[in-house]
């Protein structure tokens, strides 16, 4: 019999609650039926949804607490008042007293973050925590890390996250070996900034078996699904994820504006109605809702704190991918094999480049 993936749930988290937390786990249940649910909030407002949702009651514990961390607040702010008491900070505990495989959180980002490292702690080797994500490109799907965990990489951490993001490829996109691109502002070797070139000689030279390193990538190579895995550090990754964000937005208002504009517009979109009913759908973003944190001695997700049920169904999803393919198992056995082959700082001055100040610096 297969276990059961057991999912905690920050059911305070972003900006609806237990109002779209419960029914988002109700309808990721009716998907994944071998799941098991961990509640954390107020006990009062969790307990009539579960009771409205078939079968989720019976496969779910509340836990209550009264404390629930704000959206504005503070990562400094969110751990003086929460931690060790909130909702948020209970759901990650639940992983490290492996009461869970997974918590999911729709909450502060920020404070999702300090709260996972000082819980959950990083895994060794690892400075600093990445978040992934699945993005949809014109092939199908790719996973693009960081996007935002943290400022700044050196090249040691530009191949820890080809590694951390490889791993979630094999387990997302069903693939053995991903092919890895570093984004880069022009594919030529020369171009970029030292750290970056650095990283892609390494990721050149140490042949990882479980990663295809493809070279460098531009912007426009991550719609395009060039490669399986997108690395950049977190400030340019925020920054394209935002943009294609804002670009979706427009296009979509360009869409509206155009095929409302007279009786022929509205007849042409009547005729096409199921061609722009998938596009809609392919350009949701509930459906790639769930940012992965790598680097962790646990598995968090991150669901957008504006998610609706749709949103939070696929984030829990996500989660249960992780949980049930073992994300920090592969992980884990695929690190060593680049530390093993990873140049010395000394080495890496002899090579010509600057020695890297370490990830957690």
């Amino acid at each position: 019999m297969i276990k059961p993936v057991r999912i905690a749930l920050d059911a305070m988290g972003g900006d609806h609650g237990p109002e779209v937390i419960v029914p988002g786990a109700a309808r990721a249940l009716r998907r994944r039926p071998d799941m098991k649910f961990l509640f954390f909030g107020d006990a009062a407002k969790i307990r009539p949804l579960l009771d409205a949702a078939p079968g989720l009651s019976e496969v779910s514990i509340v836990r209550h607490t009264g404390v629930a961390v704000r959206m504005d607040a503070k990562p400094s702010q969110a751990l003086r008042a929460g931690r060790r008491t909130s909702s948020m900070w209970l759901a990650i505990e639940a992983v490290k007293k492996n009461e869970a495989d997974v918590a999911v959180s729709a909450g502060n980002t920020g404070a999702l973050m300090a709260m996972a490292k000082i819980c959950l702690q990083m895994m060794p080797g690892i400075g600093r925590p990445a978040i992934a994500a699945i993005w949809p490109t014109v092939r199908g799907k790719s996973i693009v890390l960081d996007l935002g965990a943290s400022i700044g990489a050196d090249a040691r951490h530009l191949v820890d996250l080809a590694v951390m993001g490889s791993a979630m490829a094999r387990i997302v996109l069903s693939i053995e070996r991903p092919a890895v691109g570093l984004l880069n502002i022009g594919v030529e070797e020369i171009k970029g900034i030292d750290e970056v070139k650095t990283a892609s000689r390494l990721l050149r030279e140490t042949s990882l078996p479980n990663l295809d390193y493809r070279g460098f990538v531009e912007g426009d190579d991550i719609g395009k699904g060039t490669v399986d895995v997108v690395v950049t550090e977190g400030f340019a990754g925020n920054i394209a994820l935002k943009t294609a964000e804002g670009t979706a937005n427009q296009i979509a208002q360009y869409l509206r504006e155009a095929l409302g504009r007279d009786l022929m517009s509205k007849i042409g979109y009547f005729l096409a109605r199921h061609a722009f009913a998938a596009l809609k759908a392919k350009m949701d973003p509930r459906n790639v809702n769930g940012g992965v944190f790598l680097g962790l001695n646990g598995v968090v997700i991150k669901s957008h704190g504006g998610s609706d049920a749709v949103g939070t169904a696929h984030a829990v999803e996500i989660g249960y991918a992780m949980g049930r393919h073992e994300l920090l198992h592969k992980i884990r056995d695929s690190l060593p094999l680049s530390r093993a082959q990873f140049p010395t700082q000394s080495r890496l001055k002899a090579a010509g480049a600057p020695a890297a100040a370490p990830s957690g610096s």
